[in-house]
């Protein structure tokens, strides 16, 4: 998979800086987001990290944009039993490589000023991952529960003001992040607000 996409991105760059606009740049920016569970005696919280990467434009009013990003995420799960002895409190910590494959459309665009909306799916790769005990006992969550390679889908909103870009997300994942917890089954989702600061290096937006 990770070849698949690492060949289209080469075939879609190479086609497009001879026959369309190109644009290059750097973006970083905060995330907040949620690792869900359909288990009614667990419960987990919101959780802030970050991103940080490289993002292109390649084409005109209508764009194809791939991006390369890594994002740090996680979640705190709670369980509290009947008694004192069941309570557990999980921290998990997941970094990723995140490959966005976004269509846009300029709603608005001049020379100052340009409007986009974007969609697309995303491609995440978890490249270090941590779970920190918290509770009164260990909890039943290991580093192997979690999914190495996930799927999700992006919307989202952008604004250029000259080589200033700022853009705000929503991701949600299309597969099960965490599952096959011992003693639970667990079928946890992770979805993802995002907004981040881009500047450009290189083309035109």
């Amino acid at each position: 998979m990770k070849k698949i996409l690492i060949l289209l991105f080469i075939v879609f760059l190479s086609s497009e800086i001879s026959y369309g606009q190109f644009a290059l740049g750097l973006k970083i920016g905060y995330n907040a987001n949620k690792l869900t569970t359909d288990v009614d005696s667990i419960k987990s919280q919101f959780n802030s990290g970050f991103h940080a990467g490289i993002f292109t434009r390649i084409g005109k009013r209508f764009y194809f944009a791939p991006e390369l990003l890594y994002t740090m995420s996680g979640g705190v799960f709670t369980q509290e039993g009947n008694v004192s002895t069941e309570d557990w409190k999980q921290k998990v910590t997941i970094g990723t490589m995140d490959i966005p494959l976004l269509l846009g459309l300029k709603i608005i665009h001049s020379k100052l000023i340009t409007w986009r909306i974007e969609l697309g799916p995303e491609a995440s790769f978890v490249v270090n991952k941590k779970i920190k005990d918290t509770g009164s006992v260990t909890g039943p969550i290991t580093t192997a529960d979690i999914n190495t390679a996930n799927w999700f889908i992006l919307a989202g909103t952008g604004i250029d003001v000259l080589f200033l870009s700022l853009d705000v997300r929503y991701q949600y994942g299309l597969n099960a992040m965490i599952q096959d917890v011992q003693n639970y089954s667990f079928n946890t989702q992770n979805s993802m607000f995002l907004v981040s600061l881009g500047f450009k290096i290189f083309g035109k937006k």
